[in-house]
């Protein structure tokens, strides 16, 4: 077993990041059939809780009031939010995933809305994750009371990089955040989003700092930008598939035991690039027609890739937002 380490140097990850492609994949792929099951695939699907119109202004959501896309604001009642738990419970769902769009989950409104939901949602015998923005302490201590699985906050990209995508809040309030959910004891997901302008070294950075976290992230999930009409970045060029490879490889090496979600923009690929990921050791997929506000891989298309690779699908079922 390779040991779990929190004190990577920057190049440290860069040697494992510029390895020649094949041997990187190869290096990760074992790695990761030591830690996981290579023949189970974790199937998530999205479902908006609050959609739209958040006050920051990260330049890759569609959902920020400050840019004009085919995004409506939308919120579900406490009442449809239980249906659609219930009917994914029906359907063999273990896991329901919460989320509000937005920049501060410490606002009360907001927390004891999301708080109500939890615990309605856990009363159905189903396990509860959310993402609500920036969590302090006194909130992710009363998360942590309320039984909470798991909880999403997304570096987006390196610190050096960050001023470029958003001014609305900064990258140590995003670090902050994340150090908040380890003291209380809570599982958290964070990762980030490929193809906003950042250069290697930026994603270096971004990998290098998530692996030095004092505990590692349960799930790191890792983006392809999809640029939408409206947003400051349409029209940027999609990212590399073998450029995703690298960043999903690099992410196995660095954390073992983490599971790596090779989310949004999975449309921009063949199927034979995303087996690649899953070579590397991506082991975390969002199916449905929709991943937010973007289209998706639908669910057909990914058991019939599964099938075709002969895995399995683990499924969860997340009522969420890739929070920005």
């Amino acid at each position: 077993m390779t040991d779990i380490r929190n004190n990577w140097t920057h190049d440290e990850v860069k040697e494992i990041y510029n390895l020649p492609l094949l041997d990187l994949v190869n290096r990760a792929s074992n790695i990761h059939r030591n830690y996981h099951d290579s023949s189970k695939m974790n199937m998530n699907t999205l479902i908006s809780v609050r959609t739209g119109a958040c006050s920051q202004d990260c330049k890759y959501c569609a959902q920020s009031a400050r840019y004009e896309t085919h995004v409506k604001p939308e919120k579900l009642s406490l009442e449809q939010v239980i249906e659609d738990a219930k009917v994914a419970k029906a359907n063999g769902v273990k896991r329901v995933c919460l989320s509000s769009a937005g920049r501060d989950g410490n606002r009360d409104d907001r927390f004891n809305e999301m708080a109500e939901m939890i615990t309605e949602v856990k009363k159905l015998g189903l396990e509860v994750c959310c993402t609500m923005g920036m969590i302090n302490k006194e909130k992710a201590k009363k998360l942590a009371d309320l039984g909470i699985t798991a909880v999403n906050h997304n570096l987006d990209t390196s610190e050096r990089h960050y001023p470029t995508i958003t001014t609305t809040r900064t990258y140590a309030e995003r670090l902050e955040t994340l150090v908040n959910l380890q003291e209380a004891g809570i599982n958290y997901c964070s990762g980030g989003i490929l193809g906003m302008g950042e250069d290697d070294e930026d994603r270096i950075e971004m990998l290098r700092t998530l692996s030095n976290q004092a505990k590692h992230p349960y799930n790191v999930p890792l983006n392809a930008l999809v640029p939408v009409e409206g947003t400051p970045f349409y029209g940027k060029d999609v990212v590399d598939i073998f450029e995703m490879v690298r960043a999903v490889a690099t992410a196995r090496i660095l954390m073992p035991k983490a599971v790596v979600a090779f989310a949004a923009g999975r449309t921009h690929y063949s199927k034979e690039g995303q087996a690649l990921c899953f070579m590397a050791g991506a082991n975390s997929i969002f199916f449905g027609n929709k991943l937010l506000t973007v289209g998706n891989v639908e669910i057909n298309e990914d058991q019939a890739l599964l099938e075709t690779l002969g895995m399995q699908s683990t499924r969860y079922h997340e009522l969420t937002t890739l929070e920005g």
